[in-house]
């Protein structure tokens, strides 16, 4: 430990880390972060999983309030899921308590009397959600001069997860516009994962001021990894059941109806299991998640739910059916294991299919090579920029349209602020926006779009799709899909939830509930989802695999490298143009094996024009004959095949807050999003 770090700190707080706490020192993380959170610079403290970030920030900040005597809520937790937020409670409470100060939680499931004692008694940290914070700035019933007065820091755990999509823009919004209240300057704090472009990230974040990334953005490969291809979900149970007998083992799936059909698989082979996801009720899951973290031989399965950092005691094995799709999440799961002094992190992947096998190679041979993903905010957050419009008056009622439009220019300052105020242009000609006398309020357009339930729509940067509650008896089980419940015609409908078979008895819609009761017949499951497509890093790191172009090092099973190649034998093509791979097919058509992911074959396809018909994957795209690679290359995409492309998509999708823009900006949202020019001329110039 660095004895200067330490000697920097609160004297309580020296005193309870070697008496209470019983630490001989600080982690390198940890020491490195004291000098400047005290100081006041924005950090970004990068460490893995188990790496003690919480810690890194939270001893620093509680020293800088003990010593300067702040008045709460000078803290701001943010976290991108609530069950990360109760699990941290009672840890950040302890080392509050150091100090005499108080921490509280206050989210979507928290009782309004436990919120009514906050706002009498503020905590010192609050521990929130984005969405929280958005309802206290838009509520009557919050001061937000009293609450947000005092705002001195905010701390955001696990930034890489909001930062890569809409919740971060949203995020960082509501920071900004918090910061309005607060009387002096905000401290931000980031916690991430493992990174590819920490400073990137940070300077993203950081509002003005010092900044400095706290911690290593190199990747560790001691591990113990293995790819074994097993065939099908059933055969992996097979596996599980009969693997490290006698531990706790995490096994993640991607998807909510896997983790179900496994759950069931393995209980049948009479191994304890529990399960998570976002789907079952918070109370199922803190059992599940409580049961699992106190006992020795039993499996959880999981979505990414777990990939988070709520604690679930120590872990020897993650298992991975099929693959995740970045090497930022497979790094994030290997990382429950190996936090023992003396173990190593383990991994196992059991795959069921091809694709998920090549997947599966590819990510580990990236991971190898110490590559981690860089962490983009999605371009162009028009329909945020609308959302945040919005909020504002409500937050602000009668404010000045020029206040309105400036403010808001203020919090996107990437965007072009001309194009800001055509979209408050745009939203008060349909009537979405009303102004009178240069004020602006929500118009009738705006309060039928937006206005249900106190404009709670207007909390999230997602549209969410509608679910039933399923309730047995008094007990809310969970969430699940209207379509799942639909009546069978000659036998009842039998769900999957929470590893366990429930027959429908009666679907109430104008409430959304569904009574269930338990049943020994096999269920389904059944939720809408959407798939992303997979990243050119990674589409290429494939090709290398199935090119035998590096494969040492993967760490295959008996199994697995008979897998290997057999997958190799599946590209055939004899024709190489560069680096694209040309399979004539018996069809007649051409299919080009480009191996860098949708958003660059959507590009490839828009190339093509009008040129026949196109298909198109993460590894190649389909068409006629007749085109060559030099003709590609020189091709340009036509301006008018760019905007149909993305009309045609914004027309498809559910994209929140769309209604708000009009036809142009919102085809430049998803062409920004779904078309990876950048990455085409790449791949053309290898």
């Amino acid at each position: 430990m660095s004895v200067e770090a330490f000697e920097r700190l609160h004297g309580a707080l020296q005193y309870h880390i070697v008496n209470s706490m019983g630490w001989t020192g600080l982690r390198s993380t940890q020491a490195d972060a004291v000098v400047p959170i005290l100081e006041g610079k924005h950090c970004l403290i990068l460490a893995p999983t188990a790496g003690g970030k919480t810690e890194a920030a939270a001893i620093p900040i509680l020293s800088r309030m003990a010593t300067e005597e702040w008045v709460g809520p000078s803290v701001l937790y943010v976290c991108p899921i609530k069950a990360l937020l109760n699990n941290l409670e009672s840890r950040l409470s302890r080392y509050a308590g150091f100090v005499g100060r108080t921490v509280q939680v206050w989210h979507g499931d928290i009782g309004q009397a436990t919120k009514a004692r906050a706002k009498r008694t503020a905590p010192d940290i609050l521990l929130t959600t984005p969405e929280s914070l958005e309802g206290m700035l838009i509520s009557t019933k919050v001061d937000r001069a009293v609450w947000f007065g005092n705002v001195r820091v905010v701390i955001v755990d696990e930034l890489h997860a909001f930062a890569g999509d809409d919740r971060g823009w949203h995020l960082r919004a509501v920071v900004k516009r918090i910061e309005a209240y607060a009387r002096q300057p905000i401290q931000r704090i980031g916690l991430s994962a493992t990174v590819g472009n920490p400073d990137g990230l940070l300077d993203w974040f950081a509002g003005p001021g010092e900044r400095q990334v706290v911690g290593s953005s190199l990747v560790t490969t001691d591990a113990d990894v293995t790819i074994d291809h097993v065939g099908s979900l059933a055969n992996a149970a097979t596996v599980i059941s009969r693997l490290h007998r006698g531990s706790k083992r995490l096994v993640f799936c991607d998807s909510r109806s896997k983790v179900e059909e496994l759950a069931v698989s393995l209980r049948t082979l009479n191994t304890r299991t529990f399960v998570s996801h976002s789907s079952l009720s918070a109370s199922e899951r803190k059992l599940a998640e409580t049961a699992f973290s106190e006992e020795r031989d039993c499996v959880i399965v999981a979505t990414s739910t777990l990939e988070l950092g709520i604690d679930v005691g120590d872990l020897d094995y993650v298992i991975q059916i099929d693959s995740p799709s970045t090497v930022s999440s497979f790094l994030q799961r290997m990382g429950r294991t190996g936090r023992r002094t003396g173990s190593r992190r383990s991994f196992l992947f059991l795959t069921t299919n091809d694709e998920a096998f090549l997947l599966a190679c590819a990510i580990t041979t990236l991971w190898r090579e110490k590559y981690v993903e860089h962490i983009a905010p999605p371009p162009l957050p028009w329909h945020m920029v609308a959302q945040q419009m919005m909020a504002l008056i409500l937050e602000r009622p009668g404010v000045p349209s020029h206040e309105l439009v400036s403010t808001t220019q203020s919090q996107f300052p990437e965007l072009k602020s001309e194009t800001v105020a055509a979209t408050f242009d745009f939203m008060v000609a349909k009537e979405i926006l009303f102004t009178s006398s240069g004020l602006a309020s929500m118009g009738p357009m705006g309060e039928k779009l937006f206005g249900r339930s106190h404009f709670l729509d207007l909390l999230s940067a997602f549209a969410s799709p509608m679910v039933l509650v399923a309730r047995h008896g008094a007990t809310e089980l969970g969430y699940v899909d209207p379509m799942a419940v639909q009546q069978q015609k000659d036998s009842p409908t039998v769900l999957l939830l929470g590893g366990r078979s429930w027959k429908v008895i009666s679907v109430d819609w104008p409430k959304r509930t569904v009574s269930v009761e338990p049943v020994a017949d096999k269920g389904k499951s059944r939720w809408l989802g959407t798939s992303r497509w997979l990243g050119f890093e990674v589409c290429q790191a494939m090709r290398r695999v199935l090119l035998n172009e590096g494969d040492a090092g993967l760490g295959l099973s008996k199994r697995g490298t008979q897998q290997l190649e057999e997958v190799r034998n599946l590209i055939t093509a004899p024709d190489r143009q560069g680096s694209l791979l040309l399979e004539h097919l018996p069809s007649g058509r051409l299919r080009w094996w480009t191996f860098a992911g949708g958003a660059v074959n959507n590009a490839v396809a828009l190339r093509l024009g009008s040129i026949g018909s196109t298909r198109v994957d993460d590894l190649w795209v389909e068409t006629g004959p007749g085109i060559s690679v030099p003709a590609l290359t020189a091709r340009p995409i036509e301006p008018g095949a760019r905007l149909a492309f993305a009309k045609d998509l914004a027309e498809a999708s559910e994209l929140k807050f769309a209604a708000c823009l009009p036809a142009e900006l919102l085809a430049a949202v998803f062409a920004s999003r779904s078309l990876d020019e950048t990455n085409l001329l790449k791949l053309l110039s290898i």
